[in-house]
C-alpha cells in the first residue's frame, strides 16, 4: 500500500522521533536520500552542474546538505537563497565541499538539475515573488523537489497559486496526499520515497499496489459454483445509446463474478446475447450496474435496482435521478461513479471547480449521500463518508476514450457481487481498470472494448491470496 498522511501527522510523528535522536539526525537522513536520488537520476555526479533553490526553511536545509554531498562527489553546485535566512549548519557544510552561494541571476552555461528546496510542506500554496523570477532564470532546466513541489497544496492536492512544476520528486517518510491526488500529483513528476524511519498512524490518502489487489480479491475455491462465485446484474444501455450497455456488460463480462444477468432494452438484449451468450435475463443478483446510456429509463432502472437492496453501483444517467430516487434518505450500499461534470451537477457547482478541487468535492459528495464515491480521472479517487480515499494510479491517457466509463461500472459491478465492501470493490476494480488498459495498450491507442478482456491477463500476473468468493 502507498499511504499518504497530512502535515499534522508528519509533524507530529516527526517531533516524537527527533525528541528521541540526536539533533539533525532526520535531516541528515533525509539529506542522504535527496542527495543519491539525485545523483541516480542524473545518472553521474562528476562534473555536473545543480543549482539549488534554497528557502528558509528544513526542506532548505535539506538542500543543502545534499548538495554538499554532491560537491563531494564533484558536481558543481551553487545554492540561491531565496528566504530571509538559511540553515546555518547546511551553509557551512556546503561551503566545506567546495559549494558556492549565488544570487539568482542569467547563467550563460544551462545547469544540469535545480533542486527546489524552496518551501516545506508547511507553506502555503504560491511563489513569492523572488522564486517565481529565479525559476523564469531556469525555465527548462528539470527540476528535483525537495518532498513537494513548492507552492502546490500538501494537503489538499490543489493547485490554486503558481507552483514548482517537477520532473522528480524526493519525498520524505511517507507519501502526501499531494503526491497522489490531482491536479497537484501532476505537478510531481515521478515521486520517490526516501524511508527516514517514522511510526505512522493509518493514513486517510492511499493507493492500492499489486499485492494489496491480490490479497482483497475474491477467488473461487474447489467448492464454489456460479451462484457462490457472485452473481451480478447490469440495467444500462438503450434504443439510443446500445453500446453503453454492451460495454457494461463486457466490464461485468470480465470474469470475476460467476454469472452476468442483463435486463433492459430489448434491442440492446439481442445484441447482448449475440456478443455475450454466456449472459442470461432477469433474477437474483448480489450486486446491480445501473446508468450508463440508460437514457429516459434511468431512473426507473434505479429504482427497481434499489429496490431489490443490493448493493449497486450508480453510473452516468442514474446519476441525474439518484436524490429524487433516494427521497432524502441514503443508502451505504452504493457506489457512485461520476466524472468531473457529473459531479459538479450533483452538487450543483461547476465543473472547473471539481476539477481543481477534486479530494475536497468527492469527499463532500460521499458525506452527503452517504455512501463511496469514485470520482473518475487521470487519478480516480475513491472516497467513503468518513473522508478516507484511495486514489487509482494505474492507467493510461489512451484511457480517456468514449464507454471507458462504462467498461468500469461492469468492472466495479462484478467484483462488488463477489462481496467485496463497496470501498474495497470500488478500488480493485477501479485499479484492474487501469491496469488492463496499459496493458492492452501497451503504449499505443484503445477502444474502451478491449478493456474487459484484459482484466483476466492483469490477474493471473497478481500475487492472489486465495479468499474464497461470497457463500
Amino acid at each position: 500500500m502507498r499511504r499518504a498522511h497530512t502535515v499534522e501527522e508528519v509533524r507530529a510523528v516527526e517531533g516524537a522521533l527527533m525528541a528521541r535522536l540526536p539533533e539533525g539526525t532526520l535531516m541528515q537522513r533525509a539529506a542522504h536520500g535527496l542527495a543519491g536520488a539525485v545523483a541516480d537520476w542524473l545518472g553521474s555526479t562528476y562534473g555536473r552542474r545543480v543549482v539549488l533553490l534554497v528557502g528558509s526553511g528544513d526542506n532548505g536545509g535539506d538542500a543543502l546538505y545534499a548538495g554538499a554531498l554532491l560537491a563531494r562527489r564533484g558536481a558543481g553546485v551553487e545554492a540561491w537563497l531565496l528566504g530571509r535566512s538559511a540553515h546555518e549548519g547546511g551553509l557551512a557544510a556546503l561551503a566545506a565541499a567546495g559549494g558556492r552561494v549565488g544570487a539568482p541571476r542569467a547563467l550563460r552555461d544551462r545547469p544540469d538539475v535545480v533542486v527546489d528546496g524552496i518551501v516545506g510542506i508547511g507553506g502555503r500554496p504560491g511563489l513569492s515573488d523572488a522564486a517565481s523570477a529565479a525559476l523564469a532564470l531556469l525555465e527548462g532546466v528539470p527540476v528535483v523537489a525537495v518532498d513537494t513541489p513548492s507552492g502546490v497544496g500538501v494537503d489538499s492536492g490543489e493547485t490554486p497559486e503558481p507552483h514548482v512544476r517537477a520532473d522528480l520528486t524526493v519525498t520524505f517518510g511517507t507519501h502526501k496526499t499531494c503526491h497522489l491526488v490531482d491536479p497537484a500529483a501532476q505537478a510531481c513528476g515521478a515521486v520517490q520515497l526516501v524511508d527516514i524511519g517514522l511510526d505512522l498512524p493509518e493514513a486517510p490518502v492511499e493507493s492500492l499496489q499489486p499485492a494489496d489487489v491480490g490479497r482483497l480479491l475474491r477467488v473461487p475455491g474447489p467448492d464454489d459454483h456460479k451462484y457462490t462465485r457472485g452473481v451480478v446484474g447490469v440495467r444500462a444501455g438503450s434504443a439510443t445509446y446500445p453500446g453503453a450497455g454492451l460495454l457494461s456488460v463486457a466490464g461485468a463480462s470480465c470474469g470475476l463474478a460467476g454469472m452476468v444477468r442483463y435486463v433492459g432494452d430489448s434491442a440492446v438484449a439481442d445484441r447482448v446475447r449475440e456478443q455475450h451468450p454466456e449472459v442470461v435475463g432477469a433474477g437474483r443478483v448480489q450486486a446491480w450496474v445501473v446508468g450508463s446510456g440508460g437514457g429516459a429509463a434511468a431512473g426507473d432502472e434505479l429504482a427497481a435496482a434499489l429496490a431489490d437492496e443490493v448493493p449497486t453501483v450508480v453510473d452516468a444517467d442514474a446519476l441525474q435521478h439518484l436524490e429524487a430516487v433516494l427521497d432524502g434518505s441514503t443508502r451505504a450500499d452504493l457506489v457512485l461513479t461520476p466524472h468531473a461534470g457529473e459531479l459538479a451537477a450533483l452538487l450543483g457547482v461547476e465543473r472547473g471547480e471539481v476539477e481543481a478541487r477534486q479530494l475536497h468535492h468527492a469527499r463532500l459528495a460521499a458525506r452527503r449521500f452517504g455512501c463511496v464515491v469514485g470520482l473518475k480521472g487521470r487519478h480516480t479517487l475513491v472516497t467513503r463518508p468518513d473522508g478516507r480515499t484511495r486514489v487509482t494510479t494505474t492507467g493510461t491517457p489512451w484511457l480517456g476514450t468514449a464507454g471507458a466509463g462504462d467498461v468500469l461500472g461492469g468492472v466495479i459491478g462484478a467484483v462488488l457481487a463477489t462481496g467485496l465492501d463497496p470501498w474495497d470493490a470500488a478500488a480493485v476494480g477501479s485499479w484492474l481498470h487501469g491496469a488492463a488498459a496499459t496493458l492492452v495498450s501497451d503504449g499505443g491507442p484503445i477502444v474502451a472494448g478491449q478493456v474487459a478482456g484484459a482484466v483476466a491477463d492483469v490477474v493471473r500476473g497478481l500475487p492472489v491470496v486465495s479468499t474464497p468468493a461470497r457463500r
